[in-house]
């Protein structure tokens, strides 16, 4: 990857500036690797991948640059509202502009993605950068990504969740997370309608109640009709599933928090686990019953790969390309496959992906895992080709050769067999048996390996990636994992007499490595207590009370930490080892990374929570025992975090039991220091405002109609209300003058006029004793102010008056300045949160966590 500037964040940690080279210092300058691999060129071309026909133009378009690509994120409405807004204004600004002479192409949307809500452009990133007309467009794309609402990523990455098929109610597990990308896309799949189911429960209740609803404008009801046929009523419309998004690296799970968060769902949790050993999550159990585990919808398993499908992005795959790669994380891929179908509820599906080509990573892993479950008859791959219309695809492959570390290739492992027992390993030491296709005794237990999908660069301008849907019909028990059988070596003979056969100096050091990976990554009885039974001995589990259904899940117990992994070569996802925790404070802080603190649940009547119920009127139908803070007391000193019932269960019942947590809340309630003893100190926060705003009481709502009062919120900060500043708020005026100071609830309303809005809003607003204040980053003020009315105009804080005239954000203040004292504290770190992290290297290479954030290893060429 290339260098990057710094991306501004919500949340200290030592980021911000904006882009450019954000205090890196001057930009650095690296030659041009030249993108020719005689070995790269020949393996394919010899394998017969792509028809001879296709060719030329399948190594042209890998060795152009990959254009840029980005979608619109968050609910359907949301998103299409945000998305209108590109297509209205700056698009038309942008098409017929010429750049040195020639049209400049302007985005496009992907035909094949639902909604068409990604789009991808072929624009040079200098040109957006520098080129005038560009300029309000990279301001909207930069503002927008920075507060959520567009998602940097490559189109390729994009297909794998949308193969996931997921509905209301469902359990999903990332197994290989990081950096995050495709877990936001299956947040926002876990909460698909839900704002609408909401509203359509608000709407019978205010019948039953005899009062008014707040009109729901064209962003919900977008959502409207979706809702209507979906059934996850039994909480009320709030989602009842579940993702749970894992990584093995401890580092590169904070960054996959970075990346979720922002989707503000109760409904989340991030875990930091061997894929290959995932452990079983124990649920809630009758006493006297067999111990119930958590089983899943849905399991994502985008391995890690060697990543030769990315060169157009990484150059460096064309200087250090060795056909060894796909054979050194053949194993790994195939254990981390097998794990997931373990986990897998009979009829669920888990989608396995990686962005490699080579069939080593690809077919021969689907076709040895299937084999391992006990073949076609328990697990079968799904015919997608009716799936994402548009999207350009090719068969997987049923046949190939595999070739060793000599550059010989071989047909069918019996071949090898014979090699070995003749003339000794040399070169066929990494070769196993699962990476040669399959053969099937009849046509019912052939595995259909050409419903596939392979996706190359030259059929729609992409990366190349791997994508293949599997179903699990029937419970199943792994096979043990074959291990390599190593024939004594042959004599050779030397001036006529025997002698053993030397072992081949150039043996590299990985392969010594997969040995002590495949002894290290079985799992230890003795580890463990509680060990789970096999699933033929356990009894169909009862789902409790406005939680989905589970199953049980056999297979791997729970160890404090999973054992160390050997090292592997250069992939596009790194599975590293996790640290080893040897007591509960071990995790020392390292490059400022805080120690991971406790979830600990609040008694449903405790007495900040009374306060905050009573403050703002919260309908008793909204749960009171969700609500969890992160620190070892358990007493709400600082945040208050809400989560679904799921998550609750399973962070209260794994507690102790070595499962380990990196992130699970949405941070709803801050403390904030305020006068008066009369005020609820519990301010919302904007992270869970969404999900808490339609059970506040009218006593705590300020309701704005006109679009001019939004505009003057948003630029100037602490108007004064007091005396006669209330007049200069317009509609409001008079509401915020008599509400009680504290917390509200400012709902922007929609309307038929001309200053009206077409898309409803909520945001929070603090009523202090003589201002009033969106409680709103710097960041949301100016992409709200850019996408709903085309202005940048700088942001003015109010209350500077008392030490000097009115300051804009950009004129320095006094460090001293008590008025900072009620600023939003979005962006203060809060000790202990996993979530508050300094940038970190990834993947070996020097991006930091910003550039991850920006593309990530699954993600596309970073936007201006």
């Amino acid at each position: 990857m290339g260098k990057r500037g710094n991306k501004n964040h919500r949340g200290r940690g030592g980021r911000g500036g904006g882009g450019g080279g954000g205090g890196r210092g001057p930009t650095t300058s690296y030659p041009e690797i030249p993108k020719e691999n005689e070995a790269f060129e020949g393996y394919y071309n010899k394998l017969g991948i792509i028809r001879e026909d296709e060719r030329d133009q399948f190594w042209t378009t890998m060795k152009k640059e990959l254009p840029n690509s980005f979608r619109f994120t968050g609910s359907k409405g949301h998103a299409l509202a945000v998305q209108q807004r590109l297509k209205d204004l700056y698009i038309p600004e942008i098409t017929g502009v010429k750049f040195n002479g020639q049209l400049v192409d302007p985005p496009t949307q992907l035909p094949w993605y639902p909604e068409q809500l990604a789009w991808s452009m072929t624009v040079p990133k200098q040109v957006i950068r520098k080129f005038a007309p560009f300029a309000s467009f990279q301001k909207f794309l930069v503002s927008e990504t920075q507060v959520g609402n567009i998602s940097r990523q490559e189109v390729v990455s994009m297909i794998p969740p949308l193969l996931m098929d997921i509905k209301p109610g469902m359990t999903v597990l990332d197994l290989c997370a990081a950096p995050g990308s495709k877990s936001a896309q299956l947040a926002e799949m876990v909460h698909g309608g839900e704002e609408a189911r909401v509203r359509k429960v608000l709407h019978k209740l205010a019948q039953e109640q005899g009062r008014e609803m707040s009109p729901d404008g064209r962003k919900i009801e977008a959502d409207m009709s979706q809702a209507e046929n979906e059934d996850d009523y039994q909480d009320d419309g709030r989602s009842t599933g579940l993702l749970i998004a894992n990584d093995v690296d401890n580092r590169r799970a904070h960054m996959l928090v970075h990346q979720v968060k922002r989707l503000n769902s109760p409904n989340l949790i991030v875990t930091n686990h061997d894929a290959t050993m995932f452990p079983s999550i124990e649920i809630e159990s009758e006493p006297g019953k067999p111990k119930r585990y958590l089983k899943f919808d849905r399991i994502l398993a985008d391995v890690p790969c060697s990543g030769d499908g990315t060169a157009r992005k990484n150059p460096g795959i064309w200087k250090d390309w060795t056909a060894g790669n796909g054979l050194g994380l053949h194993a790994l891929q195939g254990r981390i496959l097998v794990r997931a179908l373990q986990m897998l509820k009979k009829g669920g599906r888990v989608v396995y992906s990686t962005c490699s080509l080579n069939p080593m990573e690809n077919e021969a892993v689907v076709a040895s895992a299937i084999e391992r479950c006990g073949g076609a008859a328990n697990v079968r791959i799904v015919d997608c080709t009716k799936e994402l219309p548009g999207l350009i695809r090719r068969e997987g492959l049923t046949d190939w050769k595999v070739m060793d570390k000599t550059g010989r290739f071989w047909n069918e492992w019996s071949d090898v067999e014979k090699q070995k027992e003749e003339f000794g390993e040399d070169g066929l030491s990494r070769l196993a048996e699962s990476m040669f296709p399959p053969s099937a005794a009849s046509p019912e237990e052939r595995i259909q390996l050409e419903r596939c999908m392979r996706v190359y660069p030259h059929l729609q301008d992409t990366g190349g990636f791997f994508i293949c849907v599997l179903e699990k019909l029937s419970e199943i028990r792994a096979k043990p994992e074959a291990e390599p059988k190593n024939p004594p070596a042959p004599a050779v003979k030397q001036n006529g007499s025997a002698a053993p056969a030397a072992s081949s100096p150039a043996k590299r050091s990985l392969e010594e490595d997969d040995d002590d990976q495949a002894s290290t990554k079985r799992v230890k009885v003795g580890q463990s207590e509680d060990l789970e039974p096999p699933v033929e001995e356990l009894e169909p589990a009862t789902p409790t009370t406005n939680v989905p259904s589970t199953d049980l899940v056999p297979d791997v117990t729970m160890t404090d930490a999973p054992p160390e992994t050997s090292a592997a070569p250069t992939v596009a996802k790194e599975e590293t080892k996790s640290p080893r925790i040897k007591t509960e404070n071990a995790f020392k802080k390292r490059s400022n990374q805080p120690q991971e603190e406790p979830f600990k649940y609040l008694d449903p009547e405790h007495e900040e929570l009374s306060k905050i119920y009573d403050f703002y009127s919260i309908s008793p139908r909204f749960p009171r025992d969700r609500w969890m803070v992160r620190n070892a007391t358990g007493q709400p000193v600082k945040a208050i975090y809400y989560t679904s019932a799921l998550a609750r269960e399973i962070l209260v019942r794994m507690e102790g039991k070595g499962m380990k947590f990196v992130h699970c809340g949405v941070k709803m309630f801050m403390k904030q220091d305020a006068q008066g003893q009369d005020t609820c100190r519990w301010r919302i926060q904007s992270d869970g405002l969404l999900i808490i705003e339609p059970w506040v009481g009218e006593e705590r709502i300020v309701r704005l109609y006109k679009k001019e009062t939004l505009r003057k919120l948003l630029i100037e900060m602490f108007p004064q209300v007091a005396k006669e500043g209330w007049k200069e708020l317009g509609e409001i005026g008079e509401r915020v003058r008599d509400i009680a100071m504290g917390c509200c609830v400012l709902r922007v309303e929609t309307s038929d006029d001309d200053d009206g809005f077409k898309e409803r809003m909520v945001l929070p607003l603090w009523r202090s004793v003589a201002s009033l204040n969106l409680m709103l980053p710097k960041e949301e003020r100016k992409a709200l102010l850019l996408r709903l009315f085309n202005d940048d105009t700088p942001l003015i804080d109010h209350s500077k008056n008392r030490f000097n005239k009115p300051k804009t954000e950009d004129t320095p203040t006094p460090a001293t300045n008590p008025a900072e004292a009620a600023e939003p504290e979005d962006l203060k770190a809060e000790p202990g949160a996993a979530e508050e992290l300094e940038p970190v290297a990834t993947n070996g290479d020097a991006a930091t966590i910003d550039e991850d954030l920006d593309d990530g290893v699954d993600g596309g060429v970073a936007l201006p």
